[in-house]
């Protein structure tokens, strides 16, 4: 469930992890998974299933894309920018990027996009997840972002293999 507390904001819990309040319900459960699933879908794969354009660095405006999502999908004439950046900042993965009006996928895209990321403070060691069947091969010949534009490497052993995870 994603909820809102008027004093701090978004959290995904019974309960707001700062004040203990109960805060107001802005998505179930079910709304949550779907979105979350229609909002990387669209950021990362097909914006113009949608009849949506983004720009050279991946961006979509917020009121663009919740009025596409309340026109695709008949459950959801509510939505609206602010339940968008709700799932975007509560997000554990990190997927998603909002600056002012605007949000975009930060990895995992099909479509080309140039994320214009930084290029300082990349740490020393990146992990990709790969199974003892595929390390022979992936030493042979490199990592491949297969059916992605790019190769997502994560900071840490635990979030690689969460990324395999999903694989």
């Amino acid at each position: 469930m994603l909820k809102e507390c008027a004093q701090h904001g978004y959290f995904r819990a019974d309960l707001c992890p700062v004040c203990g309040q109960s805060g107001r319900v802005l998505l179930n459960d079910r709304e949550l998974d779907h979105l979350g699933r229609v909002l990387t879908g669209i950021l990362r794969h097909f914006p113009d299933r949608y009849g949506l354009t983004m720009d050279p660095h991946g961006w979509i405006p917020l009121t663009e894309i919740a009025r596409a999502i309340g026109q695709r999908h008949r459950g959801y004439p509510w939505l609206r920018a602010h339940h968008l950046v709700a799932i975007a900042e509560t997000d554990a993965k990190g997927r998603y990027e909002v600056r002012t009006d605007r949000i975009r996928a930060t990895y995992g895209h099909t479509v080309e996009v140039d994320l214009d990321l930084p290029t300082d403070q990349i740490p020393d060691r990146l992990y990709f997840p790969v199974t003892e069947e595929e390390a022979a091969l992936v030493l042979e010949v490199g990592l491949k972002p297969v059916d992605r534009k790019r190769v997502h490497l994560s900071k840490t052993h635990d979030d690689a293999r969460a990324a395999g995870s999903v694989r």
